[in-house]
């Protein structure tokens, strides 16, 4: 079990004046001038004097001051944000949600415990609004490593939009979670209807635990004739050990609906190396009427979704 994912990209905290002007300057163009004065205002006064009293009633002023419409980023913006820290992903983001991540880094003090302490607080009394900002900021937040029982917190929420704002276009969990926190993130979400598609490095942590989990899932959801969602293969197949091999043939020979069997075919096909010999041979006897390996993994997620 490893405790950080091999290639990890987080923000160093030097880098951090840079992350806010860059969020800034998004918001900026987004902003008429009395909301941006306020921003800018609030950012500086921050910067100079880091309080928590300031932080939080910006951080609980900022829909009311910016408003919460999406941040639509442009192709360029996109890019601006890989190359701050790779991985990131703010296509999902808000207005309100991206000033929260800049009070959050305005607010750092170069001090560790005191911000891991006061990240803790921020988690445990926030709404589930300024939480959706907090957990997908976690991919830009100093000490990353420190926030991981946090970042946990996120996976096991009840709540789909939470959980999903840590799991979905987050570089965090690929880089610091191990593997019983990931597996556990990904089993979740067939828990709560949510898909996996947009997790990044679903193929980098394919591993045999995952594989009995999900197998076992779907031998309980075959018992109570309850609906398989096709991703469910996507990490079922790769590593699967002989109980499981039988599960995904019995799919393949029909217990499985047509999509079930186009994902298994295309994670075989995307992965030879990784899938039992059996099924990789068992998806070559098959006639396709579109070949799996064409289709997109975000054509797998389930309608419900």
């Amino acid at each position: 079990m490893i405790a950080m994912f091999p290639h990890h990209h987080h923000l160093s905290p030097a880098a951090i004046p840079h992350a806010v002007q860059l969020l800034l300057t998004w918001l900026q163009s987004r902003l008429p001038d009395p909301a941006f004065e306020w921003l800018d205002t609030e950012l500086r006064g921050l910067q100079a004097k880091p309080e928590q009293a300031r932080w939080f009633k910006a951080l609980g002023m900022a829909p009311r001051k910016l408003g919460k419409a999406d941040l639509h980023p442009t192709a360029a913006e996109l890019q601006a944000a890989q190359a701050l820290r790779q991985g990131l992903d703010p296509s999902e983001w808000s207005v309100d949600q991206t000033a929260r991540m800049a009070f959050t880094l305005a607010f750092y003090q170069g001090d560790e415990a005191s911000f891991v302490q006061q990240m803790g607080v921020l988690v445990d009394t926030s709404e589930i609004n300024e939480l959706l900002a907090i957990f997908r900021g976690f991919a830009l937040f100093p000490h990353p490593q420190a926030l991981e029982p946090k970042a946990r917190e996120a996976i096991r929420s009840t709540m789909r939009p939470v959980y999903e704002a840590m799991s979905h276009r987050n570089p965090y969990p690929l880089e610091f979670f191990d593997e019983a926190a990931w597996n556990q993130m990904i089993v979740k979400a067939f828990f709560l209807d949510s898909s996996i598609w947009q997790i990044q490095g679903v193929d980098d942590r394919y591993n045999a635990d995952l594989s009995v989990m999900l197998i076992s899932l779907v031998q309980e959801r075959w018992a109570a004739a309850r609906f398989i969602a096709p991703e469910i293969w996507r990490c079922a197949v790769p590593y699967a050990n002989a109980e499981g091999v039988e599960v995904i043939l019995q799919a393949l020979a029909g217990k499985g609906a047509e999509r079930e069997l186009q994902m298994i075919a295309k994670v075989c096909q995307d992965f030879p190396q990784l899938c039992p010999p059996e099924v990789v041979q068992a998806i070559k006897a098959k006639a396709w009427m579109v070949e799996p390996s064409t289709l997109p993994w975000s054509d797998f997620a389930s309608a419900s979704y």
